[in-house]
């Protein structure tokens, strides 16, 4: 009989982005992730998806900001913090912004040492306990803010 699986904290999720929009995100201060319907706010692994989106690498501003980076696919890059999602009625909130979308706001970025190999899916996935566990091995600093519960 398998054992049961373990998860990370029930306040942890995964959230799974195709490259080079996780890059960006990393590394080139993208605060915005556009979807189709809001998500709710607090602390989500950024999960690099299978797939790379080719023609988004062509896109003059990722370019510009991924600048030559490698882009891992099929794990866990980085942690950032949601803060709240929004539309745009007027003017977009961001050059990242797309018209039409929900704009989940980023904060609180922190890029992993090492990635992390990890399956992904699409929503918002609980988070297997080894996965979690490498993520305080490598951002111990941070640990105390992704272990307690929120209020």
């Amino acid at each position: 009989m398998k054992p049961p699986a373990l998860y990370a904290p029930d306040h942890i999720r995964g959230i799974t982005i195709k490259q080079p929009w996780v890059t960006a995100i990393l590394h080139g201060g993208k605060r915005v992730e556009n979807r189709p319907r809001s998500w709710a706010p607090g602390w989500r692994l950024l999960h690099a998806a299978a797939q790379t989106d080719r023609a988004a690498v062509r896109d003059p501003l990722v370019a510009r900001t991924i600048g030559g980076r490698e882009l891992p696919t099929r794990g866990v890059l980085g942690i950032v913090r949601i803060t709240g999602c929004h539309t745009d009625t007027g003017e977009p909130c961001s050059p990242w912004a797309q018209p039409d979308r929900i704009h989940v706001g980023l904060d609180d970025v922190h890029v992993l040492p090492l990635p992390i190999p990890c399956g992904g899916q699409l929503g918002p996935w609980r988070v297997p306990l080894p996965v979690f566990e490498q993520i305080l091995v490598q951002l111990p600093d941070l640990a105390p803010r992704l272990t307690e519960a929120p209020s």
